[in-house]
C-alpha cells in the first residue's frame, strides 16, 4: 500500500511539475519523452533561428524538452489522419537556452502540409521542440518516436547559426574573389557575410525598395562583366534586378512592368553571344527571358521573337496558343543543362499546374544550336504547330505529368551523360523519377529498386557529392540519397540539413548548405577534392554553360555543367565542385567553353582550388583537315564533310571571324551533309572535334 501511495505521489509531482511548465518559451519548456502529445493552441515566444527547409519568418512557438536517455534516432511526426488538412511546422534545437542551435525541422514532409522529420539524439542531451503558428494556430496531435540509431552517414554536418537578415538565401561568390559568400536580402537592404579566412565579414548594403522581393526564388551572375555579382529576384508580381556597381558598394534597382509570377529563375547566354541573359519561369503563363544587349542592358520577351528567340523557349506566347483562351503555364522548376552533350545548354522545366494535363507535363528544350529550341517531351502535341512535321515528340521520353517543383541534375553513373532525378512534390499525378540518359538523347526510367522510391515529398531538389567520394548525390527535401555508384541510392534523413543554398562557405573543398540563420558546415572526411573557377573571355565572364570534365584513376570520368539557379528557390555557387575519393591525381581535365574554346590540362593536383581562364591553353589542332575533304566551298545552303576518320558523335561547329559559334551540333548523320543555310553570306571557320578530341579545322566561304 505504501509503495502505491509512494507511486502517485510521484506521479502527482511529475504531472504538477509539467502543467507548471507553461511551454511559453524555451526556459519553460514542457519535459516529454517518447509517446504521443496534443497541442492545444500556438502562443510562445518567437525565436529567430528558422530550422525548417522552408524559410518565411517564425512566428509564435510553443516550447517542448526532450532529454535523450541513450542515444536514439527520434522522430517527430503529425502525419496522422486525426491532423488532416491542418498545416504544421516544428523546428528542433540543441544546445542551452541562451545559445541555441537547429539541430532539424520539418515543414511539409507529411501527406499534405504535415510534418515529420528524424533526428540523431546523444545520450544526456537537452534537445527543444519548438511547434510554430506561421501557418496556422490549430490543436493537433504530434508523436515523438524512439529507435535504435542506424549506421552514421559517411557524411556529418556541424550546424552553425549565423547572422543573415532577410529572406531567400544564396551561396555564392558575391566580389570575385573565387570564395562563396553568404547571401540574404530585405526589400532595401543585401545583407552579405563576405566569407574570409577563418570567418565572416558582416556587409549590408542599402539598396533603392525593391518593386519585387524575391518570395520565390534568386539568381545570381555578373550580366554586366564589371567583375561583381549581380542578383534576380523571382517575386510574385514581377521580376527585380539589382545591378552591382562597378566597385561592388552598392546595387542600382532595375525592375520592368511586366506582370511575371516568377518560380525558379536562372542566368545564362541563351543565344551564345557571350553575354548572360536571364530567364524566369512563369506559374500562370509562358516561361520569359531577358535578352542582354551586350552592354548590360536586359530586354523582356515571353514567346518567339525575331529580336529574340525566334522558337521561343519554354513554352509559347499564349496568344499563340493552339488551345483558343488557354494560357501555358505551370512552370515552376528550370535548369540548364548540356543533356546530350552537343556542347550547347540545353532547357529542362519540372512542371507543377492544376487544371488541363497538358499544363503538367515536365518539358526539355533542346538547343538545336542554330539560335532556336524543340521541346522534345512533348507528350500532348500542345507544341505541335511549332514543328517542322506537325504532330508531338517526346522522344526523350521525360514527358511525365510529375507534380514537382525541381529537379535534381547529375550523371548519377560517370558514364559522361547527365541523368535526372524528378522528385514529385506531393502525392498526386506521378511520383518520383529516377531517369538515366541513354547517351543517345533519350532516357529511361530506373526508378524500381533504386531506393529513391520513397524518398520525401516536397519542392527542393537539387545535386552534390556531399562525401566527396566522386559520385553525385541528391538533397531532397531533408534528405541525402547518398550515391552508391551503381545507380541505387541510400537514403539518410537524420544528421542532414534540409534544403539550402549549396556552396562552400569555408574554402576546405566540402559542400555545405545554407538557409535562415543555418549555415550547415560539412565536415572533412579525408576524402580529396577539386575546386574550379571559371573566368570566360569570349565566353560570358562566369563561364555559365561550361561543361567540365575529368578523369582520375579510379573514380574515372565526371561531369559538371556551370549553372546559375538550381533546385527552386535558392542560388547556389557558380565555382565547380568535385569529389575524388582517395584519388591522388587528376590525369585530364577538359573544359568545353559556350565560344566553342576547347581548354585541357594534364596531370592536376588535388585539393585546391583552380582558376581557368577561358583560352589559356592551347588545345592540340591541326590548322588543315588531313583524310577529311569539306564540299562544295564556298557553298550555299549544304556542305558535305568526307573523312576516314570516325565521325560519329562529333561535335560540329562553324565560327564568325569574330570567333562567334554561330551553328554547332552533335553529328550523327552517315552523309556528312550540314545544313548551312541559317548563315548570312560570308567567311566562317568550320570545326570538328571527334569522339577521341582530336581538333580539325577549315575556312568555309558561305555565298
Amino acid at each position: 500500500m505504501k509503495k502505491i501511495i509512494l507511486f502517485i505521489t510521484l506521479l502527482m509531482i511529475y504531472s504538477a511539475e509539467m502543467f507548471s511548465q507553461s511551454g511559453n518559451s524555451c526556459e519553460d519548456a514542457i519535459a516529454i519523452t517518447a509517446g504521443t502529445y496534443n497541442v492545444d493552441g500556438i502562443n510562445g515566444e518567437t525565436f529567430g533561428s528558422n530550422c525548417s527547409e522552408y524559410d518565411a519568418s517564425n512566428g509564435e512557438l510553443e516550447w517542448y524538452s526532450y532529454t535523450a536517455t541513450q542515444d536514439f534516432l527520434v522522430t517527430i511526426s503529425t502525419d496522422y489522419a486525426v491532423n488532416d488538412d491542418l498545416d504544421t511546422r516544428f523546428h528542433v534545437y540543441g544546445g542551452s537556452c541562451q545559445d541555441l542551435q537547429c539541430v532539424a525541422g520539418d515543414d511539409d514532409s507529411g501527406d499534405g502540409y504535415l510534418s515529420y522529420g528524424s533526428f540523431y539524439v546523444y545520450t544526456g542531451n537537452t534537445y527543444y521542440i519548438a511547434w510554430d503558428d506561421r501557418w496556422g494556430t490549430e490543436t493537433f496531435e504530434f508523436t515523438l518516436e524512439e529507435s535504435d540509431p542506424p549506421p552514421p552517414p559517411p557524411f556529418e554536418f556541424t550546424s552553425i547559426n549565423v547572422n543573415s537578415v532577410g529572406s531567400e538565401r544564396g551561396l555564392v561568390d558575391m566580389n570575385g574573389d573565387g570564395l562563396d559568400d553568404l547571401v540574404s536580402i530585405q526589400a532595401s537592404n543585401v545583407n552579405l557575410l563576405v566569407q574570409t579566412e577563418g570567418g565572416f565579414e558582416e556587409i549590408n548594403i542599402s539598396t533603392d525598395q525593391a518593386d519585387y522581393t524575391p518570395s520565390w526564388s534568386m539568381a545570381a551572375a555578373d550580366f554586366d562583366r564589371n567583375g561583381y555579382t549581380d542578383l534576380l529576384y523571382g517575386g510574385g508580381s514581377g521580376v527585380t534586378f539589382m545591378q552591382a556597381n562597378d566597385d561592388g558598394n552598392g546595387f542600382t534597382e532595375i525592375s520592368g512592368n511586366e506582370y511575371v509570377f516568377s518560380q525558379r529563375s536562372n542566368f545564362v547566354d541563351i543565344n551564345n553571344d557571350g553575354h548572360l541573359d536571364a530567364f524566369v519561369c512563369h506559374d500562370v503563363q509562358p516561361t520569359v527571358y531577358y535578352i542582354n544587349d551586350g552592354d548590360g542592358n536586359l530586354q523582356f520577351f515571353q514567346g518567339p521573337s525575331e529580336d529574340g528567340i525566334v522558337s521561343g523557349v519554354g513554352g509559347v506566347a499564349y496568344e499563340l496558343s493552339p488551345y483558343p483562351g488557354e494560357q501555358e503555364g505551370g512552370n515552376y522548376g528550370s535548369v540548364w543543362i548540356d543533356f546530350d552533350n552537343d556542347r550547347d545548354i540545353d532547357l529542362f522545366i519540372a512542371k507543377c499546374r492544376g487544371g488541363n494535363i497538358q499544363w503538367k507535363y515536365n518539358e526539355l528544350w533542346r538547343n538545336n544550336g542554330d539560335g532556336t529550341f524543340s521541346n522534345i517531351a512533348d507528350v500532348t502535341g500542345y507544341y505541335s504547330g511549332f514543328y517542322p512535321d506537325g504532330g508531338h515528340d517526346n522522344s526523350s521520353n521525360l514527358g511525365d505529368p510529375v507534380q514537382t517543383w525541381s529537379s535534381a541534375w547529375g550523371d548519377f553513373d560517370n558514364d559522361g551523360y547527365l541523368d535526372v532525378y524528378v522528385g514529385a512534390s506531393a502525392t498526386g499525378d506521378g511520383a518520383h523519377k529516377l531517369m538515366q540518359n541513354n547517351g543517345d538523347g533519350t532516357f529511361v526510367d530506373r526508378t524500381a529498386g533504386s531506393g529513391v522510391e520513397d524518398a520525401p515529398y516536397g519542392i527542393e531538389n537539387d545535386s552534390g557529392d556531399f562525401n566527396n567520394d566522386g559520385y553525385i548525390d541528391i538533397l531532397s527535401n531533408g534528405s541525402i540519397l547518398l550515391n552508391n555508384g551503381d545507380f541505387t541510392f541510400t537514403q539518410y534523413d537524420a544528421g542532414v540539413p534540409g534544403p539550402g543554398a549549396i556552396g562552400d562557405a569555408n574554402n576546405d573543398g566540402f559542400l555545405d548548405v545554407f538557409n535562415g540563420n543555418n549555415l550547415y558546415q560539412n565536415n572533412d572526411n579525408g576524402n580529396n577534392w577539386l575546386k574550379i573557377i571559371t573566368i570566360g573571355t569570349t565566353s560570358n565572364i562566369n563561364g555559365i554553360g561550361a561543361r567540365i570534365e575529368i578523369s582520375s584513376p579510379q573514380v574515372g570520368t565526371q561531369i559538371r555543367d556551370v549553372t546559375s539557379g538550381t533546385g527552386f528557390r535558392y542560388m547556389g555557387s557558380l565555382n565547380t565542385y568535385f569529389g575524388l575519393g582517395q584519388d591522388s591525381n587528376i590525369t585530364t581535365l577538359t573544359v568545353y567553353w559556350p565560344s566553342g574554346t576547347v581548354d585541357i590540362f594534364n596531370n592536376v593536383s588535388v585539393n585546391q582550388s583552380l582558376e581557368i581562364t577561358e583560352g589559356e591553353t592551347l588545345s592540340i589542332e591541326m590548322s588543315s583537315l588531313n583524310q577529311i575533304t569539306v564540299f562544295p566551298n564556298p557553298a550555299d545552303d549544304y556542305i558535305t564533310i568526307k573523312s576516314d576518320y570516325n565521325l560519329d558523335d562529333a561535335i560540329i561547329s562553324m565560327f564568325d571571324l569574330s570567333g562567334r559559334r554561330v551553328l554547332n551540333y552533335k553529328n550523327t548523320s552517315d552523309d556528312g551533309i550540314i545544313n548551312i543555310s541559317s548563315l548570312s553570306a560570308g567567311e566562317y571557320i568550320l570545326r570538328v572535334i571527334t569522339s577521341e578530341q582530336d581538333i580539325y579545322s577549315k575556312k568555309i566561304i558561305k555565298k
